[in-house]
């Protein structure tokens, strides 16, 4: 009868302890793939607490194996130690390396992970009541399944997927449901390697001259997120519908065509983002046109010329559609003044100009946003008035090429959303056109495969024309960088690579002087950090 309440305790602290992990799934979209690879990345922080863990069970159990002689009054009061000392271990363990680690985007409790974390607790208390009904030696084998625990959740949440599968057949039924309610709905799907979120909150301010519009907050574009708001937000007075569709894998976008049933399609670029999982560029390329694939045959199709993959789709796309280009393109913008206050610029809608449309955003990568944008406001029927009304509205989107200013008169350029190949080139660029000392804060580009390295050396060589000072977040990542920087000719006193951003902004700010410009380009997720 003895030894069930240490065994309880050990159950209870494998779980109480899993949070980092569960946190980290998380993090993944609950993809196994992506959270084995943050395992093996994050082994020390994932191991340790469980080690620990396991070590203080192994003690406690040995321990106790030198009192299993005596009365049973004695047997559970000496149980009663024993998982009352577990519980304790568990808790300081806990606060000591877990409570103490720095969130950037912080564990959400919804509803989907205490689904997960029911599962996972009865996966582990069901391995717990194997071991205690056999003959095994506990204290062999309790410190065993501890040191189990991240594949433990793995195999819970395994055990979950059918459920979570029909949890989410029923919302997604829902949510088309209600779109296809209102058949004067104007939907619209806006999907892209990089671009895709500026341009829909581009798109959204823009057309809000003239309709009342609905779209997706912050980066809300997955099949789940976007059916969230659907059955949340939408309302019957609604008249357009702007769904943003991201992809990690080859099958994401058809996924989101099936909920939104799109009748006008963006396609902002086509390049290499997510690698890591499209594994090539032929994949991330089929994958993004099916937003085009899917539009009904009077649908309208536009294009964001990327000056490479999206304009060849363009040319054999056979169906109304406009492209956002060169001049002699459908659209297209010319005359344009760049400054620190945003940018002027002529726009061109076939043969008319508009003349003289400001907007706050920053960069010519942004410019080329709005002329895509303002291709869909022209086939929606919005006047040359509302369109200019719109783009001068239009706010910089948060933390995506996003001036602000500080004390002592610095200048910071905040695009630490996420980071690509050419989202950095862009960034770079209007980074150089900035007066003062120019500085740039870094950890570089993730998700981009077996090329990831040759992508951030040439964002380094890159980075040498245009920047005055490098802080590199990440001393094993931005390796690559730091190698570029050098052969550009760089001057090697003048590379800071830092442990993690805190130490990077530290050292900052002992050299910060006025008239600085300070670009902060992409900030890794938790998982990705190197402590």
């Amino acid at each position: 009868m003895t030894t069930f309440l240490p065994v309880l305790a050990v159950a209870a602290g494998i779980v109480y302890l899993s949070r980092d992990i569960l946190h980290f799934f998380q993090l993944e979209s609950y993809q196994f793939h992506g959270y084995f690879k943050t395992l093996r990345r994050q082994w020390k922080r994932v191991c340790l607490p469980f080690a620990l863990f396991a070590g203080m069970i192994f003690l406690c159990f040995l321990c106790k194996l030198l009192w299993k002689s005596g009365p049973v009054w004695l047997q559970v009061i000496l149980d009663l130690i024993t998982a009352g000392l577990i519980a304790a271990a568990a808790y300081q363990i806990d606060k000591l390396f877990i409570q103490i680690q720095r969130q950037k985007k912080p564990f959400v409790v919804t509803a989907r992970v205490k689904r997960l974390y029911g599962g996972y607790a009865i996966v582990v208390l069901l391995f717990a009541a194997v071991l205690l009904s056999s003959h095994l030696p506990l204290w062999l084998f309790l410190p065993a399944l501890a040191v189990c625990a991240p594949f433990l959740l793995a195999l819970g949440a395994l055990l979950m997927l059918p459920v979570e599968k029909g949890i989410q057949q029923l919302y997604f039924n829902d949510a088309r449901k209600r779109l296809l309610a209102s058949p004067g709905l104007i939907r619209i799907g806006i999907t892209g390697s990089y671009g895709k979120t500026s341009v829909k909150f581009i798109l959204h301010t823009i057309l809000s001259e003239k309709y009342l519009v609905l779209s997706m907050p912050s980066s809300f574009n997955t099949p789940m997120g976007l059916t969230r708001i659907i059955r949340e937000r939408l309302e019957p007075a609604h008249q357009v519908f702007i769904g943003e569709m991201g992809a990690r894998h080859t099958k994401d976008i058809r996924v989101l065509c099936r909920l939104v049933h799109p009748q006008i399609g963006i396609l902002t670029s086509v390049g290499p983002q997510h690698l890591d999982t499209f594994k090539t560029l032929e994949n991330i390329k089929n994958t993004k046109y099916d937003l085009i694939r899917s539009l009904p045959s009077d649908g309208f199709a536009v294009f964001s010329d990327d000056k490479g993959i999206v304009r060849e789709l363009w040319e054999k796309t056979n169906m109304p559609k406009a492209i956002a280009g060169e001049p002699g393109d459908s659209l297209w913008a010319d005359h344009i003044e760049l400054s620190s206050a945003g940018s002027t610029f002529d726009l061109h809608i076939g043969d008319r100009v508009i003349p003289g449309c400001q907007t706050k955003l920053l960069g010519k990568y942004n410019i080329q946003n709005i002329v895509a944008a303002c291709a869909c406001a022209v086939h929606l029927g919005l006047s040359d008035e509302q369109i200019v009304r719109g783009i001068a509205k239009v706010q910089p989107v948060e933390h995506r090429l996003q001036l602000l200013t500080q004390g002592n008169q610095i200048t910071v350029i905040d695009d630490s959303f996420n980071s690509n190949p050419r989202g950095s080139e862009a960034a770079l660029d209007v980074l150089a056109g900035f007066p003062g000392r120019r500085i740039i804060v870094t950890p570089g580009m993730v998700e981009l495969g077996r090329e990831e390295e040759e992508y951030n050396r040439r964002f380094g060589t890159k980075m040498a024309s245009c920047v005055d000072m490098a802080y590199l977040v990440g001393k094993k990542h931005t390796k690559p960088i730091h190698e570029g920087l050098l052969s550009a000719g760089f001057a090697p006193e003048n590379v800071f690579v830092c442990s993690d951003l805190n130490e990077a902004v530290a050292l900052l700010n002992q050299k910060m002087q006025k008239g600085d410009v300070v670009l902060y380009e992409n900030d890794l997720p938790d998982h990705y950090d190197e402590k």
